[in-house]
């Protein structure tokens, strides 16, 4: 969060697997109630309903504005943002992303939808909050997390931003962004998660937790039976090499090309895939797109000042 002239500059990342801050990540997942449920350790209240932060897995929505879960988690971020600095009461600017490709579609109905109301009370953790909404920027995904670092990309470089949901690509020549190429794939980490789940029912006859998953797509490894920690491996590779074979698609080049991974999924490509660690760049801050979001809202509306 910046404080700009007494505005808050909080740059939220609305993922579909987590939200992130410049200083928080809490899972995307979220359950509404009428009555209070009885566990209320990350609970909101809104509007006379209470929701559980955390709960379920947010299915992937092509337009984040189809319900109401990322405007209420937004409120969350805000609050846990404003709770750090000891705050109930703010004026809030809003610093968003959306995939590359989807920017100028879905921008202006995006910041609309987190906009509706330009004064909102609610209560989370039990603590009540009074924030004004004074604007929203929304900025590109993929490009905002490298932005603070464009003075170091020399040449031509890639970046690939692999989310929950989504990978975003954008080509960067000298550190300025090329329009004209980026795209946008739904080929985010929970497809690998779905793949290695259906290779393992289909090996095994057994279910698996996708907490495992997760613990060996993140770490490379888990405690559990290496026969089935095999399993598990494999399916991650053919995700990564799937990476790579998209990426050559839209022309990327081993030898000749810096690429840079963001995101969740950059654990999956160091630990699985196969590349010349002196040419592929980890951004490994997993709120590296909010800081940047915060950071090039900061700029404009100094600009614009």
């Amino acid at each position: 969060m910046k404080n700009q002239n007494g505005i808050m500059i909080i740059g939220v990342d609305h993922g579909y697997g987590n939200i992130k801050t410049a200083n928080c990540c809490f899972p995307t997942g979220i359950m509404g109630y009428n009555s209070e449920p009885l566990f209320t350790g990350d609970m909101l209240t809104y509007e006379g309903r209470y929701y559980l932060i955390g709960e379920g897995h947010k299915e992937f929505l092509a337009e984040k504005t189809m319900d109401d879960d990322y405007y209420l988690l937004t409120l969350v971020a805000i609050a846990r943002e404003l709770a750090l600095a000891e705050l109930t009461e703010a004026s809030v600017y809003l610093a968003v992303g959306l995939p590359l490709t989807w920017t100028a579609s879905q921008k202006a109905e995006f910041a609309a939808y987190l906009s509706r109301n330009e004064e909102v009370c609610f209560t989370y953790k039990k603590v009540d909050y009074h924030i004004r909404i004074v604007g929203v920027k929304v900025y590109p995904q993929g490009y905002a997390a490298v932005a603070q670092m464009k003075g170091q990309m020399k040449g031509v470089c890639m970046v690939a931003d692999i989310g929950n949901g989504t990978m975003n690509v954008l080509y960067l020549i000298n550190g300025k962004p090329q329009a004209g190429r980026m795209y946008t794939e739904k080929f985010g980490t929970y497809q690998c998660t779905l793949a290695a789940r259906e290779e393992f029912m289909r090996r095994t006859r057994r279910e698996l937790n996708d907490a495992i998953i997760d613990e060996v797509l993140r770490s490379g490894t888990a405690d559990i039976r290496d026969d089935d920690l095999s399993i598990i491996r494999a399916s991650a590779a053919e995700y990564v090499a799937g990476i790579f074979r998209r990426l050559r698609e839209h022309g990327y080049d081993a030898d000749t090309m810096t690429l840079y991974v963001t995101g969740g999924g950059g654990c999956l490509v160091r630990n699985f895939g196969q590349f010349d660690p002196g040419r592929v760049r980890f951004v490994d801050d997993i709120c590296a797109a909010a800081k940047g979001y915060e950071f090039l809202a900061s700029v404009q509306i100094a600009h614009d000042v």
